[in-house]
């Protein structure tokens, strides 16, 4: 009896194990899929694109955003509209970057491409990642920008992109994407699969900049976790996200954090211990002949990389930055000319 009782309850349990694997994952089936029809357009002045990152200040003042003839522009309401609030010095030194005579592809390695945008809540004080220029601050009046860095471990940044802070200690987290590629050639860095990127650290004490990992396929956008342990930084190519350990057993160790289905640029905390990625492109499908059914712009990522939400949009639009803020979305795209608001 005992055997076979034994064996029964054996039985009993591979069938309960062989049951509960046959039912969907949870996780796997439940991605809310959000359809991005913007209620509100923010139309940037005329002759400028790019709203490639959004920032709010402390008093919840912005959108704050970079734009393609090297301003940081503020948006004062509807009476008031978007103003200048910081610039690098050639801004005013140079007539071309005030009255455009060439498209600015040709004049924002002049004139400056401010990309990354990040406030320091308790000093005031608007970090820029420019692509050419470098780590710049302004304070919280605005104005020229101060450039704080120009290169790390002896090599000069090519192409900053990506910034986040620490809000405790104000040290800034920044990727320069490529060393050898400048943003203008951006595309340059997939066909050729470069692999020359870096995640950098400026020290808010000692005011140094380090190199916290090299050697990364086109690192772009770069988020602080929300306990502070780790940062993550997305890679534009192999649409991917990984995070780089602060803190803890892990500190100094660099892991995958989540495959992702496009092409990403900006990640932001979702304020809940994930992450909303934006979007530049849907990853290509092989051997794929028709079009993709919905047309992906960003996706949630819950802490531990997996995908709970997913952006869609009308074809052609693409994302550089999706912020959330008291419950709304505010998107932006590095091509377009207007941020979008999602209530």
């Amino acid at each position: 009896m005992g055997r076979h009782g034994s064996a029964s309850g054996w039985l009993v349990l591979l069938v309960a194990i062989i049951a509960v694997s046959l039912v969907p994952s949870c996780s796997a089936a439940e991605v809310k899929t959000s359809p991005t029809e913007w209620s509100l357009h923010l139309n940037l002045p005329t002759g400028v694109t790019g709203a490639e990152s959004l920032a709010f200040d402390a008093r919840g003042q912005g959108p704050y955003t970079g734009v393609s003839d090297g301003r940081v522009l503020k948006w004062g309401g509807s009476s008031v509209g978007w103003t200048t609030f910081a610039h690098h010095a050639n801004y005013r030194k140079f007539p071309m970057c005030t009255v455009p005579v060439a498209p600015s592809e040709e004049t924002e390695s002049l004139c400056g491409r401010p990309l990354g945008l990040a406030f320091h809540r308790k000093s005031g004080d608007l970090y820029i990642a420019d692509a050419y220029k470098g780590l710049m601050r302004v304070g919280p009046d605005g104005g020229e920008a101060e450039v704080l860095a120009t290169g790390a471990g002896g090599v000069p940044f090519n192409f900053v992109n990506g910034i986040d802070i620490d809000q405790v200690t104000g040290d800034v987290y920044f990727t320069d994407s490529s060393v050898t590629y400048p943003r203008r050639f951006n595309t340059e860095i997939m066909m050729n699969a470069d692999a020359t990127g870096r995640l950098l650290k400026y020290d808010a004490v000692t005011k140094q900049v380090t190199v916290l990992k090299d050697g990364l396929p086109y690192p772009n956008g770069v988020a602080v976790s929300y306990d502070r342990t780790y940062v993550v930084v997305a890679h534009t190519v192999p649409c991917q996200a990984h995070r780089y350990y602060l803190q803890g057993p892990k500190a100094g160790h660099y892991e995958l954090l989540a495959d992702l289905p496009g092409y990403p640029d900006n990640v932001r905390s979702d304020g809940k211990g994930g992450y909303w990625v934006a979007l530049n492109q849907e990853k290509g499908r092989p051997g794929a002949t028709t079009a993709p059914v919905k047309h992906l712009v960003g996706v949630r990522l819950d802490g531990g990389g997996v995908e709970v939400e997913e952006l869609t949009a009308a074809k052609g639009v693409t994302l550089s930055e999706v912020t959330e803020r008291k419950g709304q979305l505010w998107l932006g795209s590095v091509e377009l000319d207007y941020i979008g608001l999602v209530a």
